[in-house]
């Protein structure tokens, strides 16, 4: 009897360190979602951790290892991916006493000391986009693998895995076919080789896919089939039926898992969302309608048909980033489900019986008041174009435009609509609204339909971004050009 009962505790003492690991490793079933953080000015990051909180986000990515947004996140429940930036890859991948100093500083002291709940290590965000040319072909493995030895010889594999967040154009299919899928071939021998160290570490595969932009590439591109709502003329993939590109692109990525004997491997969809604005179809219904799609079918646990179980996955984004670059397209900084404000953009329920988004609290703003053209002022001035091809420069004018909120606004309205964002992004400082006697400050909101001309949030100086100093902003030389000519086409 004495045996039996040291076999039976021995037993109990097993299965709860088993349940403690499942505990420990377990997926959170909430959403999770991106916070990025290139903006002129960025809300608090204890602001923002506790929208996560407020809006039952369990889970959130981030492309950095910032040290203030980590602390934020200290015993807040939530779990973290934290990032590698592309240009640390080189570095990463070519020593291993860099590797091992990055996990101390961004990994283990958070996890240690700081209560913070790190799961992955995202190396690299994409780098194996065609528009890189292979920059980051012979050193993401690499820097993987160091990464790797780091989390290991830091006593934190079990607990943190690595992951390389990749675009959904490293695999294709010849036909259309998510059962033709396979890698592509320029990149085939390296895709495995990451497949299989990932695997080898349990680690799991993280695919970025984009309906949006299947039909930002493609206008010919069936409109009902980017979002949920069912499609008239659905994919027959030898009897499964796709009617939705997302379900058809992610069991392309099974398929080719699938042919290079990686079948099981788990999925993460990195990064999903629609962008609010910049774009013909990057507005605020098209929005609603592909996010809360997504949610109906994530929160029913409704998968693919290669993969029916739920899905894992991180709405992108949470909040809009005004000093991102726009080089993909003008829709780059309007992804946020929320505003630059924490304001939510639309209703869309992420939860089970919820209410919709839960806004920000306590957000300060500047003063109600607004910069736009001088009603004295003449649109013949020839310091017109000028000025607002600087203002745009500096700023943020990628609501202006054909099919974007701020469309349909006329000549004046446009250069006040650029006017005010250099105003508000330099926080309404007198001498951001001279513009060679072109423009005034009212206290009168000049704002129309959808088209908003918003109050910059205040925020301490230290946490504004440089990018918010004059010239910084990644505006393309295309894109300037396009806002003038459109701007001066309609004086």
């Amino acid at each position: 009897m004495g045996l039996l009962k040291v076999v039976d505790f021995a037993g109990l003492l097993v299965a709860m360190l088993l349940l403690f690991t499942v505990l420990l490793m377990g997926s959170v079933s909430g959403i999770g979602v991106n916070w990025g953080t290139q903006a002129t000015h960025p809300l608090p990051p204890a602001t923002v951790v506790k929208m996560l909180r407020d809006n039952g986000f369990q889970t959130v990515k981030l492309f950095d290892a910032d040290s203030t947004t980590l602390n934020a996140l200290k015993n807040s429940g939530i779990q973290v991916m934290v990032g590698i930036p592309n240009d640390m890859l080189y570095t990463l991948a070519n020593s291993v006493q860099a590797a091992e100093n990055w996990v101390a500083k961004n990994v283990s002291a958070h996890v240690s000391s700081n209560g913070v709940d790190i799961r992955y290590v995202a190396v690299g965000n994409e780098p194996f986009l065609t528009t890189y040319n292979g920059t980051f072909e012979a050193i993401t493995l690499p820097a993987l693998q160091n990464i790797q030895s780091a989390l290991t010889k830091a006593g934190l594999s079990s607990q943190v895995k690595v992951t390389v967040p990749l675009n959904a154009d490293v695999y294709q299919s010849p036909n259309g076919l998510p059962s033709s899928g396979n890698f592509r071939a320029d990149i085939q021998a390296l895709m495995v080789q990451i497949v299989q160290f990932l695997n080898t570490n349990g680690a799991p595969f993280t695919v970025n896919i984009y309906p949006f932009i299947s039909l930002y590439n493609d206008p010919n591109f069936p409109v009902d089939f980017a979002f949920f709502n069912g499609y008239s003329s659905p994919l027959n993939d030898n009897g499964r039926i796709y009617q939705d590109v997302f379900s058809a692109n992610y069991d392309t990525l099974v398929w080719a898992l699938q042919t290079n004997g990686y079948g099981n491997m788990s999925i993460i969809v990195g990064e999903i969302g629609w962008p609010t604005d910049g774009d013909k179809n990057a507005n605020l219904q098209n929005a609603q309608r592909f996010s809360q799609g997504f949610m109906s079918r994530y929160l029913a646990g409704q998968g693919t048909p290669m993969r029916s179980g739920p899905l894992d996955a991180y709405l992108f984004s949470l909040i809009d980033e005004d000093a991102k670059s726009i080089q993909p397209g003008n829709f780059e900084r309007h992804w946020g489900m929320f505003y630059i404000d924490g304001t939510p953009k639309y209703l869309l329920n992420i939860e089970a019986n919820s209410n919709g988004l839960i806004a920000a609290s306590n957000v300060p703003y500047l003063a109600q008041q607004w910069c736009i053209f001088s009603p004295s002022a003449s649109l013949d001035d020839p310091q017109v174009g000028p000025s607002v091809s600087y203002a745009c420069a500096n700023a943020d004018c990628t609501s202006l435009g054909y099919g974007t909120s701020c469309g349909s606004l006329d000549a004046k309205g446009n250069i006040s609509y650029a006017f005010n964002s250099y105003y508000q992004i330099q926080n309404q400082l007198a001498s951001a609204c001279q513009f060679s006697n072109l423009s005034i400050v009212t206290t009168t909101d000049p704002s129309t339909g959808d088209c908003k001309f918003r109050i910059m949030i205040n925020v301490p100086t230290a946490m504004q971004s440089t990018s918010s100093s004059v010239g910084s902003l990644e505006q393309p030389v295309g894109l300037l050009l396009f806002l003038s000519l459109f701007i001066l086409s309609i004086l």
